[in-house]
């Protein structure tokens, strides 16, 4: 699997990572950078496939209309017009927006949802363009200061488990760059003045910033907006934003001007647009994950946090102690797929055995991941522990069933994410646990070889009938060789597909999570019952308020069920207690 693009990006860059004096086109401060104009933009325009096919763009030509106008119409009037910019409507749920150098900008529909006025979108617009023209995202990629963005919502991991989650995401977990709180205050002024220029009333954009504080200090709230997560909110950031915002409609050339909010127009605009997960790429109800695309269906184990991509899906434990992960493997065949990604993960190989998980034929896999220098040492084996893969030499077994397309688990035909193939480690050791178990005669396998950087690795025979892998003990050690983690696989090949599902936990975790992995990855099967295939998302419909009154009254009146009010006065910018009147335009949601 793929590390996030920007591991690919600082190779590729490499060779013209030269330091250069340059001018900062906001402070007209001279500062050492590595990155020239040509080459932010190089950048950008290499980024934007992955992150596109990441998140998928929404589909809707007027409101893309809409922010390539107000893009690059803010963008004419900002520090840099030159840039080649371009703008995006991400279709993903989280309320975040973000930038990349050479001027790339991209919004959320779930970002999009929670504006209430065209001069809220264009304070974050004017913010995001504000990260470009200043180089912050230069000058982040200069000091190869990322931060990461995608992981479950207050999901906290440990520095080794984290990197390994990182590995296995095959790019959902993309890597944007996080920034520092001058950053953000530097911003948010270059958003104040953009905003202003382009004749909107930038107060609105301390409006919504105070909109992000709710949704993040929610207690029922299902995440909390990524926004905050990448751009780490400045101390007093509304007063402040709203304070220069006042400064700058008090410039003598502002003095009697009538500054632009657009509420209505801008809520009609998003009138029908899909609010909250779309069904149609999966989503979770009583514990159990649906898929109704792809038609399948599996257990989510309790009190597990789900995030949904186009790319896969990721479970994980309140504490990040264990996550599972759902995605696509890559390879011709199951046994091919396993191979690839123990080589590319340095993983050990303690066994592997076919089966089937609900008449879907299915390799089941238990693999440790031990520190590279023990790794060298173990690979000194005797010929007799030398490596043992299984594989499926039968017909029928899964050869060929798969692909080495990358079209994701989550939407079929999207990303077009690429596996490298081999680490070229040659450090990885592949063991069945009981090596002295006979081999299954039926099967007529006789021992073939396969090739592993050069080494010639033995190959099990088929063990269709044998149950999963269920034990506990690690790989053959040498010289106290302890692995730090144990993974568990399930590679089940269904409508010509390899699905993989990879539970992880630190090594002296897994027994107690190995039962969580493994029934959740057993539960797998084809998904049949027409109501949960044509389920339909919720999407926002703009209503007149009925009567004067109370927004909570105003809810009521279009029977909006009371544990979800705290959740519309955020989305509505209101408080329960705000008094509307008749014909006021508000948000609610239908099917």
């Amino acid at each position: 699997m793929k590390k996030h693009v920007f591991a690919c990006l600082v190779a590729a860059a490499a060779f013209v990572m030269l330091p250069a004096c340059v001018r900062n086109p906001v402070t007209g401060k001279k500062e050492v950078s590595f990155m020239s104009n040509q080459q932010e933009m190089a950048l950008g325009a290499q980024s934007d496939p992955s992150i596109v096919a990441s998140f998928g763009l929404y589909d809707d030509p007027a409101i893309q209309k809409f922010i390539e106008e107000k893009g690059m119409a803010m963008a004419k009037l900002s520090h840099r017009p030159e840039l080649e910019w371009k703008f995006r409507i991400l279709d993903s749920p989280v309320v975040n927006a973000f930038a990349v150098p050479g001027g790339y900008i991209y919004f959320t529909r779930g970002i999009m949802a929670h504006f209430n006025n065209e001069a809220e979108f264009a304070g974050v617009l004017g913010h995001e363009i504000g990260h470009v023209t200043a180089r912050h995202s230069a000058r982040q990629y200069t000091k190869q200061t990322l931060g990461q963005i995608g992981l479950i919502a207050g999901l906290i991991l440990s520095p080794d488990f984290r990197e390994y989650a990182e590995q296995a995401s095959q790019g959902m977990q993309l890597l944007f760059l996080k920034f520092s709180r001058d950053h953000e205050s530097q911003s948010d002024a270059l958003g104040v003045q953009y905003s202003t220029q382009a004749g909107y009333d930038a107060r609105e954009m301390a409006d919504f910033f105070h909109t992000l504080e709710r949704l993040s200090a929610n207690p029922n709230g299902e995440r909390l907006p990524e926004f905050l997560s990448t751009h780490p909110d400045p101390a007093n950031r509304f007063e402040n934003v709203g304070k220069m915002a006042e400064e700058w409609q008090a410039k003598p050339e502002y003095q009697g001007k009538s500054f632009t909010i657009n509420r209505d127009s801008y809520l009609k605009m998003i009138d029908g647009m899909i609010y909250g997960d779309d069904p149609k790429q999966g989503y979770v109800d009583n514990f159990v994950f649906y898929h109704p695309e792809l038609k399948f269906q599996y257990n989510v184990p309790r009190n597990w946090k789900t995030v949904n991509s186009p790319q896969q899906v990721q479970m994980a434990t309140e504490d990040g102690k264990a996550m599972m992960v759902l995605t696509l493997a890559q390879g011709d065949n199951m046994q091919q797929a396993a191979q690839k990604f123990a080589e590319e993960h340095q993983l050990t190989v303690v066994d592997s055995r076919q089966t089937t998980v609900n008449g879907l034929s299915a390799l089941a896999v238990v693999s440790d991941q031990i520190p590279q220098q023990q790794q060298g040492q173990q690979y000194q084996q005797s010929a007799a522990n030398q490596p043992t893969v299984a594989t499926n030499q039968s017909s029928g077994s899964g050869s060929g069933s798969g692909s080495s397309s990358s079209a994701p688990p989550t939407r079929q035909g999207g990303g077009t994410t690429t596996n490298s193939g081999s680490s070229g480690s040659g450090k990885v050791i592949t063991t069945r646990e009981n090596q002295n178990q006979p081999s299954d005669k039926s099967t007529g396998n006789t021992g073939s070889t396969s090739t592993n950087n050069g080494k010639s690795i033995p190959q099990s025979p088929s063990n269709q009938n044998q149950p999963a892998p269920s034990q506990n003990q690690p790989a053959p050690q040498q010289s106290g060789a302890q692995p730090t983690l144990r993974v568990y696989s399930y590679y089940i090949t269904y409508n010509k597909l390899i699905y993989v599902f990879h539970g992880i936990s630190k090594f002296e975790d897994q027994a107690k999570y190995k039962n969580a992995f493994l029934n959740s990855m057993r539960s797998f099967k084809v998904l049949t019952d027409p109501a949960r295939i044509n389920v339909k998302p919720e999407r926002l419909k703009i209503v007149p308020v009925k009567a004067n009154g109370t927004f909570q009254a105003a809810l009521n009146s279009y029977g909006i069920t009371s544990k979800r009010h705290k959740e519309f006065s955020i989305v509505n910018g209101m408080e329960l207690g705000a008094a509307v009147r008749k014909g006021n335009l508000i948000k609610i949601v239908e099917k």
